[in-house]
């Protein structure tokens, strides 16, 4: 006899659900049996009575159930996230071997099966982020078994205070779980030094899932004058200076992005290589563009998500036609372009038509030097989709 409430879906949901998604649509749902609470695991059955899996079940949210298992011999104790914290550590030192293992994502949600977990390292520190219930109800065991497979670790601070938390009927907080810190940690990521503002920083302080895909600007950028759009902490820019470009001028709207990427330029001695302009790219790239500035042969164009949903998909996409036709059309022929997108709903495929259309609108032609996408550490799920979210392309303008 199962201890946990039964819920029947509709034939869709177990399709879906059989394919490998975990997310259960609460219009997919045709029963559920008394006796849950909102956080509380449940097993999930098809129409006809078969066991399907189980998972998180929350009346607040859209998303009604998140599967953890499919496996009904699965006990949901201490042992079991003790494992599944075992699972993640082990991959990310597979392919994030040496110090890579020490500024990396460890738990990337559902492609670990922790539904709405974040859990990012920087050195000793780790930055916890929580949008699911039925996490948050079990995330002292999961910290305490990363925190006694990780005994480096000196601290864990929790960052869980986005609106999301307030729709699955969570309050926000943030807070150290573990240890304490002034909210600074230095990290290396390809040989350069960052100072990481892992409280007050954008989303856990620092975006890893770029980190090869600046080596690899890194590696061409040798002799260029480049121009690195959006530029953040300076990641890209610094990549590129310390690959040997000629000259790097980084570009942000935000004030305090512009001083910590000079700060994280001075840190690395790099400060003579890089001017940093505070202004909107859009415009600069227009005014550049009247004035016929055509100084730069490799730009980089790391935008924020211009879309976080399907309505705004069309804006988002007129938003990444522009900077990219500005950005062919001030390059020379035989110049360089870096171009990404951070959204999952902008699919690798619109992307690619946009940047055909760009192409075609400013009279070039596209040779593909490389098509990237988020660090492994950052692992796609195939059969979960919203797993597949950076597009990441290196061109030569021919």
């Amino acid at each position: 006899m199962r201890e946990f409430a039964a819920a029947k879906i509709t034939e869709k949901a177990e399709k879906t659900a059989r394919s490998g998604h975990p997310w259960i649509y609460a219009d997919e749902i045709i029963s559920v049996d008394n006796g849950y609470k909102n956080g509380d695991i449940v097993d999930v059955y098809s129409k006809k009575g078969k066991y399907i899996g189980s998972g998180f079940i929350n009346d607040n949210s859209k998303i009604r159930i998140r599967l953890i298992s499919r496996n009904a011999n699965d006990k949901f104790d201490r042992d079991f996230w003790v494992r599944r914290v075992k699972y993640a550590l082990d991959y990310r030192k597979t392919v994030m071997a040496g110090d890579d293992f020490k500024c990396c994502r460890l738990i990337f949600g559902e492609a670990d099966t922790f539904p709405g977990l974040t859990v990012d390292r920087f050195e000793n520190v780790l930055v916890t982020e929580v949008l699911c219930l039925g996490i948050e109800q079990r995330k002292n065991v999961i910290y305490d078994a990363l925190l006694s497979a990780l005994p480096e670790i000196t601290a864990l601070y929790e960052r869980s205070d986005s609106d999301i938390r307030t729709l699955e009927g969570m309050e926000k907080h943030r807070g150290f779980y573990y240890g304490s810190g002034d909210g600074f940690v230095t990290i290396k990521e390809n040989g350069i030094l960052y100072n990481v503002d892992y409280i007050n920083g954008q989303k856990t302080g620092f975006f890893l899932d770029q980190k090869y895909n600046r080596a690899a600007v890194g590696r061409i950028a040798f002799g260029k004058k480049v121009l690195d759009c959006f530029t953040h902490t300076g990641a890209f820019a610094l990549n590129a200076a310390n690959g040997g470009a000629e000259h790097v001028t980084a570009v942000d709207i935000s004030e305090k992005a512009v001083a910590d990427a000079s700060d994280n330029a001075a840190l690395n001695g790099l400060e003579d290589k890089i001017d940093f302009v505070c202004a909107d790219v859009f415009d600069l790239l227009t005014k550049m563009y009247n004035e016929n500035d055509r100084r730069f042969d490799f730009i980089i164009l790391d935008p924020p998500a211009f879309t976080k949903s399907r309505d705004t998909i069309k804006d988002a996409m007129r938003g990444y036609k522009e900077i990219n036709l500005k950005a062919m059309r001030l390059l020379p022929r035989g110049g360089y372009l870096a171009t990404c997108s951070c959204s999952h709903f902008m699919r690798d495929s619109l992307f690619c038509q946009m940047i055909h259309a760009a192409a075609e609108d400013a009279g070039v032609s596209l040779r593909q030097i490389e098509a990237r996408q988020q660090s492994p550490d950052h692992p796609i799920l195939w059969n979960v989709p919203e797993t597949d979210y950076l597009k990441f392309y290196i061109f030569q303008i021919v």
